[in-house]
């Protein structure tokens, strides 16, 4: 097997290391590493990352836990085929892409998650109720969202499936970059990542 081009143990790959498709969003680098760090991975956990889209969270988790399973759920594809060529990219070999939409494509899964990480969906309160009935007992479940619409509702689904040590976390962060012959800092999209445990 190809050494990774990835040689660390720690998270944090830069983005354009990874493949991408024209329009599909990514975590950015930054926001990856509070994602990673709110889920608060077990080394053999279960994850399911829905919404993986360009698949950044899926390499990320499957490198930092090798015994660990991670199931890439994306409802388009081409975006679930762009996941695959990153994991070979990154010899990844420990996640499992789903093709479907959440979350009927849910319900043939086996493997019961102690980790949830809801990265996107067409309605992410009836995919985090849903999910929230398969997570394990001690298990912990994020979503993120970059609109305060998003941020209500996920924050009313918490309350109602009464999730314990709920946290809000908002991204704010900032690149240096170069325009023209000046470096000026270029802002990230800010994101909110709630989390929640089932106890």
């Amino acid at each position: 097997m190809p050494e990774s081009i990835w040689s660390y143990v720690t998270p944090g790959i830069p983005d354009e290391l990874f493949e991408r498709l024209p329009g599909i969003p990514m975590s950015k680098c930054e926001t990856r590493l509070l994602i990673i760090g709110q889920l608060r991975l077990r080394a053999n956990s279960v994850l399911w990352d829905i919404g993986a889209g360009t698949g950044t969270i899926p390499v990320e988790t499957g490198l930092l836990c090798p015994n660990g399973k991670i199931l890439a759920i994306e409802r388009d594809e081409d975006v679930a085929g762009l996941i695959v060529k990153n994991c070979r990219k990154f010899n990844v070999n420990n996640v499992e892409v789903t093709v479907g939409s959440a979350p009927e494509c849910l319900h043939n899964i086996a493997d019961k998650p102690d980790r949830i990480c809801i990265e996107g969906g067409r309605s992410v309160s009836e995919i985090l109720e849903y999910c929230w009935e398969h997570l394990q007992i001690e298990g912990r479940a994020i979503a993120t969202t970059n609109s305060l619409e998003g941020l209500y509702a996920i924050s009313a689904s918490f309350a109602m499936l009464q999730a314990r040590n709920v946290e809000v976390v908002q991204s704010s962060v900032n690149r240096l970059e170069t325009r023209g012959n000046r470096q000026v800092f270029a802002a990230v999209s800010p994101m909110f990542i709630i989390s929640g445990e089932k106890l």
